[in-house]
């Protein structure tokens, strides 16, 4: 799911043809293509329209006749395959969702009815699945083999169509860390693309989300307040800084308090224009670095004490909150 060694286009074209022929299909042409940015936005010669114009609904086109394949023979609820759900399925569903999920959403938009073909069958058919149900089922080995060459030669990224069959070399590069106390992974980098494929296509992630390019490569304060979307704000102040941003903004900063529930830090209240203040903590919890991350919180402008601040952020009165012994 996440390899970034080129596609072994004679393994791939061999195993995908074995899945048309066992779904009843005559094996298709073959189109490779460098990203899947242009994966379905380029015609076959002698084939109307484009691949992705013509899935208006995977329900009766080749993709649902693929995925028909081996829905007999799928692992039953038995408690070796209840375990396998819980910690083999699950977080590599989650690691699809950070990290496969966005690029095909950057790609080909996220009402586009292949992604549902691409998760269905990236999902359901999980590689490791292969040897597990393989034993069980003597009689699939071949389709078991069919689709573990697959996986292996190209990776989820693919598209069948009737006639021709369309191929992405996976990417060049794919930067992940792990996210938080889970398994799952998600892409981030915090000098460069964290997705790039070999066409020179690239995505930029921070912490697992989707940035435009400036936000890792040249965020400012004067980028940071032209953007409307918060979460992208979130993002570029977390990477320029706490300290960077207000120095840049020119914020006047209003008080200080040491945080009760996190002690060794101080809460800080700067002044901001449209009678707004912001309140600047540590987080609590340690990340899986051993850092703390810097975080900004806007309150009304009326506040001027850091405890009231940050008492009104949970519900609480600036008294309540001094009495906290520890926060998150």
């Amino acid at each position: 799911m996440l390899s970034t060694a080129p596609a072994d286009r004679p393994a791939a074209e061999a195993a995908i043809s074995q899945l048309y022929e066992s779904a009843g299909l005559s094996p298709p042409r073959f189109r490779w293509v460098s990203s899947p940015l242009i994966a379905l936005s380029t015609g076959e010669p002698g084939l109307p329209g484009q691949l992705g114009q013509r899935y208006s609904d995977l329900d009766g086109t080749v993709p649902q006749a693929l995925l028909s394949l081996g829905s007999d023979i799928r692992p039953g609820a038995e408690a070796s395959s209840r375990l396998f759900e819980m910690w083999v399925s699950k977080p590599l569903s989650a690691s699809w969702s950070s990290c496969v999920d966005p690029i095909l959403d950057a790609a080909h938009g996220r009402r586009s009815p292949l992604l549902s073909w691409n998760k269905r069958f990236g999902i359901g058919w999980i590689p490791a699945w292969f040897d597990f149900v393989r034993r069980r089922r003597p009689g699939a080995a071949r389709l078991w083999d069919s689709l573990a060459a697959t996986v292996s030669a190209c990776g989820p990224w693919w598209w069948p169509d009737e006639r021709v069959c369309v191929v992405s070399d996976p990417p060049e590069s794919l930067v992940v860390e792990t996210a938080g106390d889970s398994d799952e992974v998600r892409p981030h980098c915090a000098d460069g693309p964290a997705v790039r494929f070999r066409d020179g296509w690239e995505l930029y992630f921070w912490h697992g989300t989707r940035v435009p390019e400036w936000v890792i490569t040249d965020p400012t304060a004067a980028a940071i307040d032209r953007e409307t979307n918060i979460e992208v704000r979130r993002c570029a102040i977390e990477h320029l800084g706490w300290p960077a941003y207000l120095d840049q903004t020119g914020m006047r900063l209003v008080a200080t308090a040491p945080d009760p529930g996190n002690p060794g830090f101080d809460l800080l209240l700067y002044d901001l224009p449209r009678n707004e203040r912001v309140l600047v903590a540590v987080n609590g919890s340690v990340e899986r670095d051993g850092t703390r991350r810097r975080y900004g919180l806007t309150v009304p402008g009326h506040f001027d004490d850091p405890l009231a601040a940050a008492g009104w952020t949970y519900g609480l009165s600036g008294a309540q909150y001094s009495q906290l012994l520890h926060r998150t």
